[in-house]
């Protein structure tokens, strides 16, 4: 049946061209990372998405007829903050589904282990995009014109979509280091609400700190103070129940230890 026979045929084909370009942009990056690695990926997409974004919004405005200002349809800047602050919120809740959406389809597929083996290695791709989106966003200066990175990665974690689903908080601790605290978890306060045991978190949370960390400041040491896979080292002191993970990022010639991946 040809497609202009049916607008629900229509509507339907419309719905499964934006999934189809979303998977194959992602399969450009993926193969660019392949073949080239992942600075050199995540330098060209940083080009190809601008442009990408705004032929979109160039092409679309031009067949549904609305206008775009600096880059967004102007409708959307005429709405209130706190309407857009709830879009984002939004955003940031639907990026958090399609990735347990992922996790749960793996591991109904094979196994936990192997959803966890392709969490983590996503992880180790989408920190250090995530850090460089949010610094082209803010204009935060790249490591090697960074005289304070750690506040820079405070900045940062203050910005992450998780910023926006999870409860967070950063208690200094020295010039030279602070610890970052996830207070309410979004996915293990579920999990707890289930009935269900704390996931095993640790291994993720490492590829994914480190991964942000390095690609703030490569001088960046992470640490991983608590998490539900083990018990809080000595340093933390506070009742386990009072956050979900507990991270400590330093500046390398202040302290010495390192995680690696």
């Amino acid at each position: 049946m040809p497609l202009s026979d049916s607008n629900a045929l229509l509507l339907r084909a419309i719905r499964d061209a934006l999934r189809r370009i979303l998977v194959h942009y992602g399969f450009w990056f993926n193969e660019t990372l392949h073949q080239f690695g992942l600075a050199e990926a995540l330098a060209l997409e940083k080009e190809v998405g601008d442009r990408v974004l705004d032929l979109a919004l160039l092409r679309l405005s031009q067949t549904l007829g609305f206008e775009v200002d600096n880059g967004v349809p102007a409708a959307l800047g005429r709405l209130a903050p706190d309407r857009l602050e709830a879009l984002l919120d939004t955003l940031a809740k639907l990026w958090l589904a399609s990735d347990g959406i992922w996790f749960q389809a793996v591991e109904a597929k094979t196994s936990i282990h192997d959803a966890k083996r392709v969490n983590d290695t996503c992880w180790t791709r989408f920190s250090p995009f995530e850090a460089g989106r949010i610094k082209a966003l803010l204009e935060l200066p790249d490591a090697a014109a960074d005289p304070a990175p750690l506040a820079t990665l405070k900045t940062i974690l203050a910005h992450r979509l998780y910023s926006r689903i999870n409860c967070q908080e950063v208690v200094e601790e020295t010039p030279h280091s602070f610890i970052f605290r996830m207070t309410d978890c979004r996915v293990q306060a579920a999990r707890r609400r289930k009935g269900l045991a704390d996931y095993d978190c640790r291994s993720g949370g490492l590829v994914e700190y480190v991964s942000l960390a390095r690609a703030v400041h490569p001088a960046i040491v992470v640490e991983c103070l608590a998490c539900p896979s083990g018990e809080p080292q000595a340093a933390e002191q506070k009742p386990r129940q009072a956050w979900y993970c507990a991270w400590r990022f330093s500046l390398a010639e202040s302290n010495p230890k390192s995680e690696t991946l």
